[in-house]
């Protein structure tokens, strides 16, 4: 009797999007977190973005015009939250590579440069349609608000770029894309339900009610990437990618080479 060849991976990504609903869901064997510590880590983030924020006022500090502030208060409530996120998985799990899928290969990369690409051009056209909309008065960042016209020094400049194009796309995807992804599939929920939760939830997260609806189309490709390689590698990558310019952009700014 004749034995058929067995199925072959899908090749592309939108034979790779088809094909994630016929897939069995990962096992998450060991994990002992679910959404408390989701909410927990957030917490932290919130918590301590609030008392950098009180402790400038209480010194009478100007937000806008201090560089400390404005690096302090940029990266460390993102950066303590996923510090929180990573000791979560040692301490409920099995450890951040196996618990929030930090498995890094080259084919991943690959993904996630393509869909970050995809990511920029989509970032693009719904930056150029929204600040219509909304007018460019109210067409920037929370981030680019700090360093509008704050002169920053070279030093800092570089620091800002560097969290915007690397650090906090990887403190991003371990927090939303990891750690509350993870969350959902511990529930056996499928990872279309993880998808649209996360991209829903890292959108309201930056407390930028005005730009949710364009932090969403920022974060389709971004879930897409995680969506189909189950990994972190891939929505890392394009994450990075998608920050780049926005990054790239901000640093000119803030140093003075290209107009506010």
């Amino acid at each position: 009797m004749a034995v058929e060849p067995p199925d072959e991976p899908p090749t592309g990504l939108i034979a790779s999007v088809r094909a994630v609903g016929r897939e069995p869901a990962p096992e998450r064997a060991g994990q002992r977190w679910g959404f408390g510590a989701f909410l927990l880590v957030e917490a932290i983030f919130i918590l301590s973005a609030v008392f950098i924020t009180a402790l400038a006022r209480t010194s009478g500090t100007d937000l806008g015009s201090s560089v400390a502030f404005i690096l302090v208060g940029s990266m460390v409530p993102t950066v303590l939250a996923a510090t929180a996120a990573v000791v979560v998985t040692y301490v409920r799990g099995n450890g951040p590579w196996q618990d929030l899928r930090l498995d890094w290969n080259r084919d991943d990369v690959k993904i996630g440069l393509k869909l970050g690409a995809l990511g920029l051009v989509m970032t693009y056209v719904a930056a150029v349609v929204w600040s219509r909309l909304v007018g460019d008065d109210n067409a920037t960042s929370a981030i680019g608000e700090l360093v509008d016209g704050a002169g920053l020094p070279v030093t800092a400049a570089v620091v800002m770029f560097c969290y915007v194009c690397f650090l906090g796309p990887v403190c991003e995807e371990i927090i939303y894309r990891g750690l509350l992804w993870g969350a959902i599939e511990r529930q056996r929920w499928s990872r279309w339900a993880a998808f649209t939760l996360t991209t829903l939830i890292f959108a309201a997260s930056h407390l930028e009610p005005l730009r949710t609806s364009l932090l969403i189309v920022i974060a389709i490709p971004i879930g897409i990437a995680r969506l189909i390689t189950r990994g972190l590698t891939a929505s890392v990558v394009a994450h990075v990618i998608n920050n780049f310019l926005p990054g790239l952009t901000l640093l000119l700014v803030s140093v003075g080479v290209m107009p506010a």
